[in-house]
């Protein structure tokens, strides 16, 4: 069974799970920059609203454009 997915996630929580998965914030500003070395030596890079909350379809989107699959951000979010 699949967990749900958060409606309106705070966005302490979301870069909590987010730097769990190896993400570091690179900058802030209105959008926060963030970017994950991986193991093949290449880099991810994801931009996110800096905002209080994230709406669940805007963390949807954020996490397919990064290809972060659901079930191990939802295991790095619920720690």
């Amino acid at each position: 069974m699949t967990q749900r997915f958060p409606v309106d996630a705070p966005l302490r929580d979301v870069l909590r799970a987010l730097q769990g998965l190896g993400f570091v914030i690179a900058r802030e500003g209105n959008h926060l920059s963030l970017v994950r070395e991986n193991a093949d030596g290449s880099r991810t890079m994801m931009t996110i609203p800096n905002q209080r909350t994230l709406k669940g379809s805007t963390l949807r989107t954020i996490l397919t454009q990064a290809s972060i699959p659901r079930e191990d951000f939802l295991k790095q979010y619920r720690r």
